[in-house]
């Protein structure tokens, strides 16, 4: 089974060898969130966006009364940049509630075969990336609601996630030291085995 998954793959990385990524088609999904006001500030966050930027124009906006919430998203890369906006607004702002949405967002790329006098037709290839979207809210939103965190819970919803993350850093940096660990104590051992033999 193993073996014919292999050859696949190796079969498919052969055929994109002629095809180059023309571009990145993203498909958002409808927004997770009902009845959201008009004057709603969006924000969506893109794995190139500067984090000074984007808090710049949604603190200052939110710094007005009249507009109560604002909305954060972001797809693949950008969600760990999305999380971190969030986070500073929260601190920046006091009393906000929030409601967070995790979903897949649909992605096509546009493949075109390097030489098209060779007779290859381009390619579309869909992929499903993870995507977050955050709801800030001056005004109290449904605590019921999954996802919700009451006005102060800054680092709650995140703190398994991280710990999960830090956790496996953690083991692939065991994981690619024991090679040389191993190494190492070989040596060590053989070092202590031509010590203990007499001339």
């Amino acid at each position: 089974m193993r073996a014919g998954i292999l050859e696949h793959r190796e079969e498919a990385a052969g055929i994109m060898e002629n095809y180059q990524k023309s571009k990145t088609v993203e498909r958002p999904p409808p927004l997770p969130f009902s009845n959201l006001p008009v004057d709603i500030i969006e924000m969506k966050v893109k794995d190139g966006s500067k984090i000074r930027n984007l808090m710049g124009y949604a603190i200052g906006k939110m710094e007005l009364d009249p507009v109560r919430q604002v909305l954060f998203s972001g797809a693949g890369k950008a969600i760990s940049k999305t999380i971190t906006c969030v986070e500073i607004m929260k601190r920046r702002l006091s009393g906000l509630h929030q409601i967070t949405k995790v979903f897949f967002q649909q992605i096509e790329e546009i493949w075109e075969p390097i030489v098209p006098e060779v007779g290859l037709d381009p390619l579309t290839v869909k992929r499903n990336v993870p995507a977050i979207c955050i709801l800030l809210s001056k005004d109290p939103l449904d605590a019921q609601e999954p996802g919700y965190q009451a006005p102060g819970s800054f680092d709650a919803f995140w703190v398994e996630t991280l710990k999960s993350e830090s956790q496996g850093q953690a083991k692939r940096k065991q994981g690619a030291g024991r090679g040389a660990g191993r190494a190492g104590k070989q040596q060590r051992s053989a070092g202590r085995e031509e010590s203990g033999k007499k001339p």
